[in-house]
C-alpha cells in the first residue's frame, strides 16, 4: 500500500481559508502559500525543500496549489 502524504489541504471553508493536516494532526486554516509552509515548518518537514504540487508530500482536496479562498 502507498504511504499517504504527510500533508493534506482540504477543500475551501465557507468562511475562508483551508484546513491543512499534517501527518494526521490538524495544524490551522492556511490563507495562502506562506501559511502552508509555516505550518510544514513547524512539523520538522523543510519548507524550502517542499514543492507545493509534490503529490508526494501534500495532497490537495478541493483545488491545488494556486488555489486559494
Amino acid at each position: 500500500m502507498a504511504e499517504r502524504p504527510p500533508a493534506v489541504v482540504h477543500p475551501p471553508s465557507p468562511t475562508g481559508g483551508q484546513r491543512v493536516t499534517v501527518r494526521g494532526q490538524i495544524a490551522s486554516l492556511a490563507y495562502g502559500a506562506v501559511d502552508l509552509r509555516e505550518f510544514q515548518r513547524r512539523a520538522g518537514l523543510d519548507p524550502d525543500e517542499v514543492v507545493l504540487d509534490d503529490a508526494a508530500l501534500i495532497e490537495w482536496r478541493g483545488g491545488g496549489p494556486d488555489v486559494w479562498m
